[in-house]
């Protein structure tokens, strides 16, 4: 979910979607939850759709906020996922703490 309004917005319909799927295609389907993308922390927009999102789908948003940054928005363009393109940067070591937080939500 980006950190925007109209992200917030898409949110609740992919959610009323999952919700027909598992109603009528694939009971099982669960999801593991949202992130957080595209946080400038200069911004107060970004803040308040973090709450938001927290507050409207508690449980169900990962504790990494992925940041806006150049790196990942430059990586693409490279061919390359950022942790090849940059491993060191805020945005590798932001999805590389997802990845952790996922792997630990799994066991």
């Amino acid at each position: 979910v980006q950190c925007e309004y109209y992200a917030l917005e898409g949110l609740s319909q992919l959610l009323e979607t999952i919700e027909l799927i598992k109603e009528n295609i694939e009971p099982n389907l669960d999801i593991m939850g949202a992130v957080l993308t595209m946080s400038d922390r200069r911004n107060r927009l970004s803040a308040s759709v973090i709450k938001e999102v927290r507050r409207n789908f508690p449980g169900n948003v990962f504790e990494v906020v992925i940041p806006r940054a150049v790196a990942l928005a430059e990586a693409p363009s490279y061919g390359k996922p950022i942790s090849h393109y940059n491993s060191f940067s805020k945005g590798a070591r932001a999805y590389k703490n997802l990845a952790q937080e996922i792997i630990k939500l799994s066991k």
